[in-house]
């Protein structure tokens, strides 16, 4: 008996591990296509049923597959339901984007995906494994698959003939506008070089301290004609202390003339007398 005891033990010993099956029934929802617009937020549910034991945990995997040759890991929630990322997907900007949850005691993971792009169209697989221990070490009991497919609608739809003169009629304010810009901006700087031109010349005007000469009417001198004198309003120089005016000596007045008869009056014509003449001088010459 002991001999069949240690037979047995030594045969269960080194009977191999289990082999892993697809025992794990995975559902991913909505399904197996969904649409969202440019812009929306994607939630995915991988549903997970049949667990060889309930004891056993469970490892998820989400990739994404742009096409049937060419698969990627995104994202994976471990079996102790730390959340890590893989590949191009640990940078920040995806990390923000992507986020993976676990809902309903383990059955069934949440896989939201934010702001969708026209590069996240394709396939996404959700792949779970069952892990549980055999021999005090971790051991894949079984596995489980299942897959979607997200269609991206973009907001910006070519085809459209309404998208086409909508967006014709937007480039063609955006260019006025742009134009407005322009001409306003080179108004103003115009204005401003135009206000510092000014200002330059006022200041250098102020610097040269210019002289400015102005004619002032003085009295009349003794020949009636009139003096005019130059007068400095520079600031530079210095002021003049006033000096009494002396009286000036008025020339005597010129004697007026005498007043010159602008009428004379017409001598008078005598009228001639031929016939005496002429007797006069025919008797003087008989006589």
């Amino acid at each position: 008996m002991r001999f069949l005891a240690t037979a047995l033990a030594a045969l269960l010993a080194s009977a191999p591990a289990p082999d892993v099956c697809e025992a794990l029934n995975v559902t991913v929802s909505p399904g197996p296509t969904v649409q969202y617009s440019e812009g929306d937020n994607a939630t995915l549910y991988c549903h997970i049923s049949q667990k060889r034991k309930t004891d056993n945990l469970l490892a998820v995997r989400w990739v994404f597959a742009a096409s049937p040759t060419q698969e990627y890991l995104m994202i994976k929630m471990t079996k102790f339901g730390s959340v890590q990322y893989y590949g191009n997907y640990t940078h920040h900007f995806y990390k923000q984007r992507l986020h993976l949850l676990k809902e309903k005691h383990g059955t069934m993971y949440k896989f939201l995906i934010l702001s969708l792009q026209q590069t996240d169209q394709g396939h996404y697989i959700c792949k779970v494994q069952e892990i549980g221990k055999h021999r005090n070490k971790w051991t894949a009991w079984s596995n489980g698959t299942a897959a979607t497919e997200i269609r991206v609608i973009s907001s910006k739809s070519d085809g459209d003939p309404s998208f086409k003169k909508n967006h014709e009629a937007w480039k063609f304010f955006e260019d006025l506008y742009v134009y407005a810009v322009f001409v306003c901006s080179i108004g103003i700087i115009s204005v401003l070089l135009f206000t510092l031109v000014i200002l330059c010349q006022s200041l250098l005007n102020r610097r040269r301290s210019t002289v400015k000469h102005y004619l002032v009417k003085c009295p009349q001198n003794s020949s009636g004609e009139t003096v005019t004198s130059v007068t400095s309003m520079s600031p530079l120089q210095p002021k003049k202390v006033k000096k009494k005016k002396e009286k000036l000596e008025q020339p005597p007045a010129i004697p007026a003339k005498a007043p010159i008869a602008n009428n004379f009056p017409k001598p008078k014509l005598l009228k001639p007398q031929r016939k005496l003449i002429l007797s006069l001088v025919y008797l003087s010459v008989f006589q």
